[in-house]
């Protein structure tokens, strides 16, 4: 009986050797995936990775100019309207003009355009100022229009590659009459899907710090507003000193 057994089991099929060669197989199909390189996996998602990538680049270049633009336009508002309030109260209207023509910074335009005004009504300098403060914010949120189009675009972009790459490949399976090797049709999916991978990274990174330099502008916007406030009452505090001087009198 035992002879039998032996003799059964020498007779099956030896499924390790296939077993094992279709391990080795698949374990340098994945190898290959691995050492693909990030160029060159990009490179698989077809033609429109070009318009995503210059959609990457223009979205570095807003998101790098417009941080920078924003931290440049940063000054510190106390001493800046301290310094600036002396210089008036000595009646020293051209310092204070070539003191702020020094300053290249936002706040320091609007209050020179109310400087100039000096001598005029009150109306008369806060439309200055306002004008002025409506280009200074004008500027600020220059090319953020970029930034919000990318933000909504990008993505688009890549479903639309990925739509392509679906009907190229339903149409390789329809000139093969159907006899299509699943990891055929399976590479051709996840390269189609390339796109739609980037443009929503792209879209995702735009749509951040887009809101993320808004927020810095309104705040930026917030400072500029309560400064300019605060350069207007200091040019009435001496009329209201006279009045309460002239009440007093009574």
């Amino acid at each position: 009986m035992q002879a039998l057994l032996f003799f059964w089991i020498q007779s099956q099929p030896d499924t390790s050797v296939v077993d094992t060669s279709a391990i080795a197989d698949s374990l340098d199909l994945a190898a290959q995936q691995e050492s693909m390189s990030m160029l060159e996996l990009l490179a698989e998602g077809g033609v429109l990775m070009i318009p995503l990538f210059i959609l990457s680049i223009v979205a570095i270049f807003v998101i790098a100019e417009r941080w920078r633009s924003l931290n440049n336009s940063r000054i510190e508002v106390d001493g800046f309207l301290r310094t600036v309030e002396g210089m008036l109260k000595d009646g020293d209207r051209q310092r204070a003009l070539t003191y702020c023509d020094s300053i290249d910074k936002p706040l320091a335009r609007i209050l020179k355009a109310g400087i100039r005004r000096l001598g005029r009504s009150i109306r008369d300098i806060e439309s200055a100022i306002s004008n002025a403060g409506k280009k200074e914010i004008f500027h600020l949120e220059k090319r953020m229009n970029w930034l919000a189009t990318i933000a909504g675009v990008a993505p688009l972009v890549g479903f639309t590659g990925t739509v392509t790459g679906m009907i190229e490949a339903f149409m390789d399976i329809q000139s093969l009459q159907g006899n299509v090797n699943p990891s055929v049709l399976a590479g051709g999916i996840w390269e189609a899907l390339i796109t739609t991978a980037t443009g929503l990274i792209v879209g995702i990174i735009a749509y951040g710090f887009y809101n993320f330099l808004l927020g810095k502008i309104n705040r930026t916007v917030h400072e500029l507003e309560n400064a300019s406030a605060d350069f207007i009452d200091m040019l009435q505090s001496p009329s209201n000193k006279k009045k309460q001087e002239a009440q007093k009198v009574r």
